[in-house]
């Protein structure tokens, strides 16, 4: 049995602080836009009728897991996904992307499985890997680290922005294909905690080992881009570090999210080993929803025949806050 009740800051990850850096950071940046979405807009002198969206992410200490496993061929997918779901948030188109490969030492086989786990993100996200970065970091980095950026483009007059979300409109959840790359250091720490090995079979599911189940990566999402050319959608949310609290990022009101996708076997297993309370849970991970719309209520059957997503709940007044069946997440 776990010797504690498990949260993210105990395991060393406090958003709060988190969002006390970021406030710290842009505060000092004068020559920046709107930091609120998921990822940057910006004008091209050129060309008045569309805008380029950028976005810069990370594996995150999914690479531990990956290093425990050796087991290297996935996380490039998690690296583009990242992006690109980021990149989807404000209607975009993924264009482009630059990568950035820190190692410890050198090493042409680990180089060699990461790189195929890229090619297969970019060929999923029909775009090219146009550039990259490779650092030998001995006194920094332990392993690896992997990161990119990702450029896309929009119309300037479709881009989504939230601002026309209103109370009433349905909230569209698509399902995650498992944990993802956020909340992985609270994740090691159950399984630390717990006296399992990453390589011991994942008990709600034997053929496959607790690290394997961790690496599943990153589902990206590329139907959002038919859903935008065939309905009216309001917002759109990567649910990602911090979970449920994704939501805010779109708009002021509340969400009652009233018929919440079944969480993935993953979260079950986490839960229960790290006696982490629901709250905890929603506010850290994405439970199953790695993606969420929100449309109005005439949109919702091609919205569904799209994606093939479930409405789960609908947006509020603001000061019912967000949440989660029973669960209050703010």
């Amino acid at each position: 049995m776990p010797s504690m009740h498990w949260t993210y800051a105990k395991a060393g990850v406090d958003i709060k602080k988190e969002h006390g850096v970021v406030k710290a950071l842009a505060g000092v940046i004068k020559r920046q836009t709107d930091l609120r979405g998921f990822c940057g807009l910006f004008e091209l002198p050129f060309d008045a009728h569309h805008l380029l969206a950028i976005s810069t992410d990370g594996v995150g200490s999914k690479v531990l897991i990956a290093a425990k496993l050796d087991k290297w061929d996935t996380i490039g997918i998690d690296c583009i996904a990242m992006n690109v779901n980021d990149i989807y948030c404000v209607g975009a188109t993924p264009l482009a992307f630059v990568d950035y490969l820190a190692m410890e030492q050198p090493d042409e086989r680990i180089a060699a499985e990461v790189g195929k786990g890229l090619e297969a993100g970019a060929e999923i996200s029909d775009m090219y890997i146009v550039s990259g970065e490779t650092a030998i970091l001995p006194e920094v980095v332990n392993d690896l680290d992997l990161s990119g950026t990702c450029v896309g483009y929009v119309k300037r007059d479709e881009v989504i922005r939230g601002e026309q979300i209103e109370a009433g409109d349905l909230v569209l959840g698509m399902k995650s294909s498992g944990i993802h790359s956020n909340g992985l250091t609270l994740a090691r720490k159950v399984v630390e905690d717990s006296g399992l090995k990453y390589t011991d079979p994942f008990p709600l599911n034997c053929t496959r080992s607790i690290g394997e189940e961790l690496l599943t990566p990153t589902r990206i999402y590329t139907e959002v881009l038919e859903l935008l050319k065939r309905c009216e959608v309001h917002g759109l949310a990567h649910i990602t570090g911090s979970g449920f609290l994704k939501l805010g990022r779109i708009t002021d009101l509340g969400f009652d999210i009233y018929n919440p996708l079944e969480p993935n076997e993953i979260f079950t297993f986490l839960q229960e080993m790290g006696n982490i309370t629901d709250e905890e849970m929603y506010k850290t991970f994405n439970m199953g929803m790695g993606f969420a719309v929100v449309i109005p209520e005439s949109e919702e059957h091609e919205a569904l025949r799209i994606t093939q997503g479930k409405i789960v709940g609908e947006v509020v007044a603001k000061e019912k806050g967000i949440t989660v069946g029973d669960v209050t997440v703010v």
